[in-house]
Order: C-alpha cells, then sequence, then structure tokens
C-alpha cells in the first residue's frame, strides 16, 4: 500500500521545506468494475495561466479530456492550497474553485487556547497586563508539522484561525507585539504545505479577559475608567472564570452572564455608540471614547492585514467573533432579554449594575437551570457587601460611573436610594430622540470601515481577493436589515450554533429539546425528541432555520457555521472515568449530520493542542477540545496522528469535497459508514431562459443518472430559499468533470469501497494514501448541452430549464458494526404495543360483560 501523505511531516526553520513526493495511484474502476488499458502519470490540475497570488483566470482541470483517467492528478480531496483549486473564491451561496467546482469547507478553529496567553498566571491577575506574550498560541512553531498533519489526515483542511486584540497589543495603545505578528506569519506560511486554508478570526467573548473573557487589552477598561483589581469585588464582573475557575456546579456555564454585567456591557457600548451615549467621555488627547477605541482596533487591525494578507494561505480575516451591542437598544434599565441573554446565577439588571459599580451593596435576581426553559429565577443575593467601587478615582469619570455623569440616573443621598432618570437612554438618541438600532447605526457601518481597510492593508494588491466573514450578535438569526447596501464585498455569513440545551446542563441523553423555537414562542410540545434520530431531527430543524434566515436576510451569500461543538466533560464526566464516550459520540454525529443536511460548511469548536482531562481548555472551565494533548504520543506516523483523538469515527468521516457540479444532498450513517450523495450539473448556458432561475432536488431512492427541472421553481420564490433546494442557473461553466469526495482511511482498511449508482461509462477510483474517492462521470458537459439543446418548445417557453443529476450511494464491505440510530418508536413500540393490546382486551372484556 502505497505510503500515506499524513506521515509526510515538513521541516520548519531555515532548511528547504521537505514534501516527500505524491503516493502512487491505485487503478480507475468503471462502472462495470475493469480496469482501463492505460492510466496517465499523474499531473498539476492547475495549467500555468494562473497567478502565484491569486488572480483567479478561467482554466481547464486536466478531466475535461475525453481520455483522462480518474484520479489521474497529483491532488487529494481535502486540500485546499491555491495549486490545487487556483484560488476560493465565491458565487451565490458556494465557495468554488478555478474550476467552478464547489468546494465544501470544513474544519476546526484553532484553537481555544489563543484566548490566553502562554505566561498567563491565575494566581497574580491582572497584575503583568502590559507583559503578556500570545508567541505559541496555538502550538510553538517546532510543534506545528504534528498538529498541521493530524488536521489534514482527519480532512480537517479550513481553519478558524483565531487571534486576540490583547495578542497583538497588549503593552498599550500602538505598541504592536512585532514578533507575535512574526510568529503569526511563520504558523500561516505553513498552511499550504499541508492543504490547509484559514480565515484569520479575531476573538473575544465578554469584551476582554479582564472583563471575564477574552479578547481586548487591559489598557481598554482604563481609558474608560474602571479598576481592574476592582472589577469582581464590585459586580462589574466575574472573573473567577479566567483565574482557573468554572469547573463546579455553581461555576458552571456562568461566564456568558459576563456580558450583561458593568464592564463588558460599558466597554462595548463606548466602542459601538460612545459618541452617542457617552459623548462626555474623552481621552487624554481630547478623542471621543468611541473615535479612541475604534481607532485603535482599526490600526489593530491593518497590523495584522498587513502581517500575514498576502499569505496564500489567509483565505479572509472575521471582524469579530460574537460581537454585542452592550446597553445600546435596551428597553428597560430593569433588566435584560432572557431570549439573547443567559441568566443563570446572580443577574443584576443594568440599573442594579450602576449602582454596584459605584459601590452600593444590592440585592439581584438568583437565576437557576430549569427544564423546559434553560433558566428560573429562584431567589436574591446580596453582592458587593463591602461596598467596592468599579471606577478609578484618578480615572476620566473622577471616580463617578459613567452613566451617573450622564444623567442616565442618580443616587438620592436623603433616601439613600438610587433611582433612574432615563428610562429608554439607550433606546433613542440622547440628544434627537431619534429611534437607534445597533445593526444599523453602528454595526454595518463600522463593518463597512474595517473590511475596507483591511482590503486596503493587504499587500501586492491583492486584497480584493480576500473574503470577509461576519456574523450578528449570538443567539440571534440574521437581522432582515442586512440587506445588500449594508454587505461587505465578497461577504461570508458565519453565524454560531450550539445547542443551548446541552451547553447550559453540560449533560446528553436520550431526550433533546429545541430551545431554540421554545424561545421563539414555538409549543413546547411540538421541540421534544427523543434517541438518536430524533437529536440528528432536532439539530437539523435548528441549524436549517438558521441557514435559510440567512439565506433570506442576505440572498445567496454563503454561510460557515464559525463555531459548532459540544462539551466533552457532559454527564456528569463520567468518560473521563470510563473511557466511553457514547453520547458525546452521538451528540457529535447528530450535529454533523444536521451540518451535512443544510449543505454547510463548518468550524469544529475546538483543536486545543493543550486540552488535557483535568484543566480541560483552561478557560472558564470549558472542555469542548475532542482532541487531548494529555491522551496523545509524538506523532511519527499516520497512525500516531490519531492518538489523543476522543471521539474520531463521529468527526473524521466522509464528505464531498470538491464537486463538479452544484450540491444537493449528502447523508452518512456513522454506524455502517455508508453514505450517498447527489449532484446536479447546471443547465450548461446560463442565458438561454432569460428570467428563469433553475433549481434541482434529489433524493437518494433510485440510481444513476437522472434529469430535473425546475418544477419547485414557483414554491421555492414563494416559500422562500431553502437549503434543500440551490439555484442552479448562473453557475459559473464547469471546466472540470472530476468530483472529490473525503473518505478517510479509518473506514476502508481491511474493507472493499463499493460505489453504486454510476451509469455505463462512468468511473470511479480510491485512493487510500490520499483518502480521496474520484467520481469522472463521462461527458458531463456534452450530456448537458444535448439535455438543453433537446428541451421541448414548450419547456423553453416557461422557462424551464433542466439540469443532469447524478446520485452515488458507497458502502463497505464488510461494514462497519456500529450502533444503528434509535427513535421513539423504536424503543417503545414493543411496549405501547403491548399495553394497547391489553387495554383492548379489557374494553372487550367489560364490553362482552355488559351484553351478557
Amino acid at each position: 500500500m502505497a505510503e500515506s501523505i499524513d506521515s509526510s511531516f515538513i521541516l520548519v526553520g531555515a532548511e528547504q521545506s521537505q514534501v516527500l513526493p505524491p503516493p502512487s495511484r491505485p487503478p480507475t474502476v468503471t462502472s462495470d468494475g475493469t480496469f482501463p488499458s492505460s492510466i496517465s502519470t499523474p499531473t498539476s490540475p492547475i495549467d500555468s495561466n494562473v497567478s502565484s497570488v491569486g488572480t483567479l483566470e478561467p482554466v481547464h482541470h486536466p478531466s475535461v479530456d475525453p481520455t483522462y483517467v480518474a484520479g489521474s492528478t497529483s491532488s487529494y480531496a481535502h486540500d485546499w492550497s491555491r495549486d490545487t483549486t487556483g484560488g476560493i473564491r465565491t458565487h451565490g451561496r458556494h465557495f468554488i474553485d478555478a474550476y467552478g467546482r464547489v468546494c465544501n469547507l470544513r474544519g476546526v478553529n484553532l484553537s481555544g487556547n489563543c484566548k490566553t496567553p502562554v505566561n498567563d498566571d491565575h494566581a497574580t491577575f491582572p497584575a503583568g497586563a502590559e507583559t503578556v506574550t500570545f508567541v505559541g498560541r496555538p502550538f510553538p512553531l517546532d510543534k506545528a508539522p504534528q498538529h498541521l498533519a493530524r488536521l489534514r489526515r482527519w480532512g480537517l483542511t479550513f481553519v478558524r484561525f483565531l487571534i486576540t486584540w490583547e495578542a497583538v497589543e497588549h503593552e498599550g495603545p500602538g505598541i504592536y507585539d512585532v514578533s507575535y505578528l512574526s510568529y503569526l506569519r511563520s504558523v500561516l506560511s505553513l498552511l499550504p504545505q499541508y492543504g490547509l486554508t484559514a480565515f484569520v478570526a479575531l476573538h473575544q467573548d465578554v469584551w476582554s479577559r479582564y472583563a471575564g473573557g477574552s479578547g481586548a487589552p487591559a489598557w481598554t477598561l482604563e481609558h474608560v475608567g474602571f479598576d481592574l483589581h476592582a472589577l469582581e469585588e464590585s459586580g462589574a464582573a466575574w472573573l473567577r472564570g479566567v483565574c482557573g475557575g468554572g469547573y463546579t456546579k455553581a461555576e458552571r456555564g456562568l461566564w456568558p452572564c459576563g456580558y450583561q454585567k458593568l464592564a463588558a456591557s460599558t466597554m462595548a457600548t463606548c466602542f459601538w455608540a460612545g459618541d452617542v451615549f457617552a459623548p462626555k467621555l474623552r481621552v487624554r488627547d481630547g478623542a471621543s471614547i468611541q473615535r479612541f477605541l475604534q481607532d485603535a482596533f482599526l490600526d489593530m487591525w491593518e497590523a495584522v492585514a498587513r502581517a500575514v494578507g498576502d499569505l496564500d494561505g489567509v483565505l479572509g480575516f472575521e471582524m469579530m467573533n460574537e460581537p454585542h451591542r452592550g446597553y445600546v437598544d435596551l428597553p428597560s434599565l430593569h433588566g435584560f432579554d432572557y431570549n439573547t441573554d443567559l441568566h443563570l446565577g446572580d443577574v443584576p439588571s443594568a440599573f442594579q449594575s450602576f449602582l454596584l459599580g459605584t459601590g452600593h451593596p444590592t440585592n439581584v435576581d438568583h437565576w437557576t437551570r430549569s427544564f423546559p426553559m434553560p433558566t428560573r429565577r429562584t431567589g436574591k443575593t446580596l453582592l458587593n457587601p463591602q461596598g467596592r467601587k468599579a471606577w478609578r478615582e484618578d480615572g476620566p469619570t473622577g471616580g463617578q460611573d459613567l452613566w451617573e455623569m450622564h444623567g442616565v440616573w442618580e443616587w438620592d443621598d436623603t433616601k439613600n436610594i438610587g433611582k433612574v432618570l432615563r428610562e429608554s437612554y439607550f433606546v433613542n438618541d440622547p440628544t434627537t430622540g431619534r429611534k437607534i438600532d445597533w445593526y444599523t447605526d453602528f454595526y454595518y457601518p463600522f463593518l463597512k470601515r474595517w473590511t475596507e481597510r483591511v482590503r486596503n492593508a493587504v499587500s501586492n494588491g491583492h486584497g480584493h481577493e480576500k473574503l470577509f466573514f461576519a456574523e450578528p450578535i449570538p443567539n440571534e438569526f440574521c437581522p432582515t436589515s442586512w440587506t445588500p447596501e449594508h454587505q461587505p464585498p465578497n461577504m461570508v455569513f458565519a453565524p454560531h450554533w450550539y445547542d443551548l440545551r446541552v451547553l447550559f446542563d453540560k449533560a446528553h441523553g436520550e431526550f433533546s429539546v429545541n430551545v431554540q423555537a421554545i424561545s421563539r414562542g414555538v409549543n413546547p410540545l411540538k421541540t421534544f425528541y427523543w434517541g438518536h434520530k430524533g437529536a440528528r431531527d432536532n439539530f437539523s430543524t435548528q441549524i436549517r432555520s438558521l441557514v435559510e434566515a440567512g439565506y433570506s436576510s442576505l440572498g445567496e451569500r454563503p454561510v460557515i457555521i464559525g463555531e459548532c461543538g459540544l462539551p466533552m466533560d457532559m454527564n456528569g464526566r463520567v468518560a473521563f472515568k470510563s473511557d466511553d464516550w457514547t453520547w458525546q459520540r452521538r451528540m457529535m454525529d447528530a450535529m454533523i449530520t444536521a451540518l451535512e443536511r443544510a449543505s454547510v460548511g463548518f468550524t469544529l469548536w475546538n483543536y486545543n493542542p493543550e486540552n488535557d482531562d483535568t484543566r480541560g481548555d483552561d478557560w472558564n472551565g470549558e472542555n469542548f477540545s475532542w482532541f487531548s494533548n494529555s491522551r496523545s504520543a509524538h506523532a511519527h506516523d499516520t497512525k500516531e496522528l490519531d492518538f489523543g483523538g476522543r471521539i474520531l469515527d463521529a468527526v473524521v468521516r466522509p464528505y464531498p469535497t470538491k464537486t463538479a457540479g452544484v450540491p444537493l444532498s449528502f447523508e452518512y450513517e456513522m454506524a455502517t459508514g455508508a453514505f450517498a450523495y447527489s449532484w446536479a450539473v447546471p443547465p450548461l448556458s446560463s442565458s438561454s431562459f432569460p428570467g428563469a432561475t433553475a433549481t434541482a432536488t434529489a433524493t437518494t431512492e433510485g440510481t444513476g443518472t437522472t434529469v430535473q427541472g425546475e418544477q419547485q421553481q414557483q414554491q421555492r420564490l414563494t416559500k422562500g430559499p431553502s437549503v434543500r433546494t440551490p439555484p442552479l442557473r448562473g453557475h459559473p461553466q464547469l471546466l472540470a468533470r472530476e468530483t472529490e469526495i473525503f473518505v478517510p482511511s479509518q473506514l476502508t482498511r481491511g474493507r472493499r469501497l463499493i460505489v453504486n449508482g454510476l451509469k455505463a461509462g462512468d468511473a470511479y477510483v480510491y485512493d487510500e494514501a490520499r483518502q480521496t474517492l474520484f467520481i469522472l462521470p463521462v461527458a458531463t458537459a456534452t450530456q448537458t448541452q444535448t439535455q438543453t439543446q433537446t428541451q421541448t418548445a414548450e419547456e423553453q417557453q416557461s422557462g424551464q430549464a433542466v439540469s443532469v443529476v447524478h446520485t452515488v450511494r458507497v458502502r463497505f464491505d464488510p461494514p462497519l458494526e456500529g450502533e444503528l440510530p434509535n427513535d421513539f418508536w423504536g424503543d417503545f413500540a414493543g411496549p405501547i404495543g403491548a399495553v394497547s393490546v391489553v387495554l383492548l382486551a379489557l374494553v372487550a372484556y367489560y364490553v362482552l360483560l355488559e351484553r351478557i
């Protein structure tokens, strides 16, 4: 057997990079099981007319040649380097390569440990904020080959690469860590050599580590006037989670509540809307706080873009992880929105936070976990009994609360109570009275500024080719106001998805609930699901709703689920002792199945090189990494690369990567390893039928090639865009016939891969060394042209276009012997039937008695 490409490490340093030559290719198999008479030498798929920097000029894939033999190129399915794709761009809802093939990007967040510095010290935090270093996050440079080779082996070659504002500019405004930027460039430069591509995402949670999360440097809070050493005691922030806590039952999952606390909410409000709501707050040079923070943020981003924007391995950028509006749009100072803001533990209202920050002990509501709603109010807690102030006397507010300084509230010394003066202060412009909308007035304009700044900062003049990823506020659907004039060029919609019940409870079992639907007013009885099949359907409903809301608001824009994952320490950490990861495996499978049904790419949260069973991800008690360093060995070959993976059979799975057509449906069964895939080859000419928008649907029933038109066209227009009926009209001309599917070698060792559904003349080849299944339909373009030309006059007049739909089924012999997914009727049909028979018998018995 040919040596796997995943055992070929690349040396880092002054020496030349060394890569093993392309592996030998197994023979092609035609649909009738015969072998071709000759096999061509593997060639590079890229023609010479593609520039080295990324000009996406039209190119032809070698597979357009009628004599081409399947799998003859030297590429592999999950290789996103420019050498094999010609560069990735967007078209409609899809990512496409230079040949017009649809690219299905999936991978990981790299990494959760990028939230904290290498020299993080829980015992002395928040001291030493100016001297932290993130050089070595996510891993030391000499460890990069092992980790990148592992991700390549697992088919997870699309990376959301995390950085933080603190990592770049921790020492002070305008002072950038050039060592970190140099390290960043070195790591990202390696990605194409492993087939990886990345978008660089600026991460933040709850504004900053110094407010209980991650992101902004400490000096941003100090410039607003906060005392870093008084934030927790005054109730302005919850910091135990960034100081090694968050693992106990009482502290579990508390950190997101920090968004509503004084420090994070004030910082977000000043950043987005300081000119409107905090105009009196000025920094030393007289600039407004909004201008100061935003200019510093943009300057920092420009430094990042200049450092890494020209790299082939950097596909694009994301401005900010999980942005939050702070107090903007808050209708009442006496409460937050239960549907979007987590209520758990001690949750002060905005007004109560103002009181606490000025040193007034205050009783606040205490919330505990519940069912079916995530939490409920169960009592009161007295916070800040010592009367500690969050504001520095030598700060820009002179020790006064910022919002008291702006007349939002005041303290009545006579009655010894606080009093709200402007209840709707954050709803309307305080000067004009105009209704404020956070998205339209603040987020969209700044997103545009950021995009322009980053595009212009990318060296070599190719900033226009970069993709720009953006997301809404967490737990919110895409706003309907996100219309084209508010969308940056090359925009990718990148929302996050987690199952909220599992996230809050850190538990998963047979019973699951669609909390997303409940929060939007759906009858709870319609949101309950049972079993593994039920979890798949539950998650599919949630993710489909999220994705289709994006299409409805944005139009045909690509969607990537930027974060999705599950806590590995769920169900009381039982798996760490028993090594039985059944529930984690079942939930991961249900989640990825849902993503596959929605036909979207994703980056899993998260691959953490430093995760271990004791500390987890070492941030706010989280343990989401399905790779554990404590369970891995120093990898030298392909097999050892799998060491440390916890639930690989659920994570590492087949998926279509480069499709010569438009994907329609994909379904994988983890228990057996079998999968089915359907895709459509769009009409050859996009101008044959003016006004038509071709669509196609496919099911896994039947095999072979079918022809379908736009019978669902009117239905799609009336019901809105659907993940099940992607538009076909207007797709770029396909310059390739070959479709590539990632099939992990873990499935094929000792088994025979069998492909059904091909018609006469179609061919396929599976190369285990490259973990790639190549599918080569015969003369697809000619077929499409023939079908188009043979339409009836009635079809042409009605504007219907036809497409060739391919469906293949892949199975293994012998099949995997996993546990098939269960559902309610499978588990309870027997008992329910037995009880029903008994009840019917009793009814019949009493009826007979009555007649006697």
